[in-house]
């Protein structure tokens, strides 16, 4: 089985990206070579970490066009020759081009147990923030496909996070990310990469 050549996409500090590398260099992602981070700003603390761990970078900043801002990033993805895409605190919506275009090879990590408190407009902090308003007593993440329909694709992993009596949005956050995005995230992406998950009927399969 080859080994697949996967680029993060990150928009910010880069905790989930950070997982990934650790993931790898404890030997967990035998089939997942981390070949590119690519962010959408150039001050991103994610392309120091990446420097840091030896992997290439590159910036693509936003533009107004959708469509013209995903063509730019295929662009850099076809170079490199990438197989695998990980959305990793990328804040942009990736036009439906793209999306085909590496059907079931992009992978997201949303800060929630999809189908609660996702979709266009839930991202960071807000969605934490829903979660404290409903008043939830569990929360988590989920890894998910990607496909055009924002957090809409088939799930692969889920993991359930408490939420405890004093919680403000920071510490759910951090807590989600601790004890569910890290470690799903890594694993979603062996699963991923060793060809074990399938895509039926709109839901994934995972071989065992």
């Amino acid at each position: 089985m080859s080994v697949k050549k996967v680029a993060v996409l990150v928009s910010g500090g880069g905790t989930n990206l950070q997982a990934l590398i650790d993931a790898a260099n404890a030997g967990k992602l035998p089939n997942a070579r981390l070949s590119l981070v690519l962010s959408s700003r150039e001050d991103a603390y994610a392309l120091e970490r990446a420097r840091g761990a030896g992997i290439p970078v590159a910036v693509v900043k936003r533009t107004d066009s959708r469509e013209d801002y995903s063509d730019r990033i295929e662009a850099v993805l076809r170079a490199n020759g990438i197989d695998l895409i990980v959305l990793a605190g990328f804040m942009h919506i990736l036009s439906g081009k793209l999306i085909r275009e590496y059907e079931n090879r992009i992978i997201n990590v949303h800060p929630a147990l999809i189908p609660s408190f996702c979709g266009e407009g839930f991202f960071g902090l807000r969605v934490h923030e829903a979660a404290l308003r409903k008043g939830v007593k569990v929360t988590g993440a989920t890894v998910h496909f990607v496909n055009e329909i924002a957090d809409g694709g088939p799930i692969i992993l889920q993991k359930a996070v408490a939420v405890e009596e004093g919680d403000t949005p920071e510490t759910l956050q951090k807590r989600v990310m601790v004890e569910a995005e890290w470690k799903i995230l890594p694993e979603a992406l062996d699963l991923v990469s060793r060809d074990l998950v399938t895509v039926a009927d709109g839901k994934t399969v995972i071989k065992k």
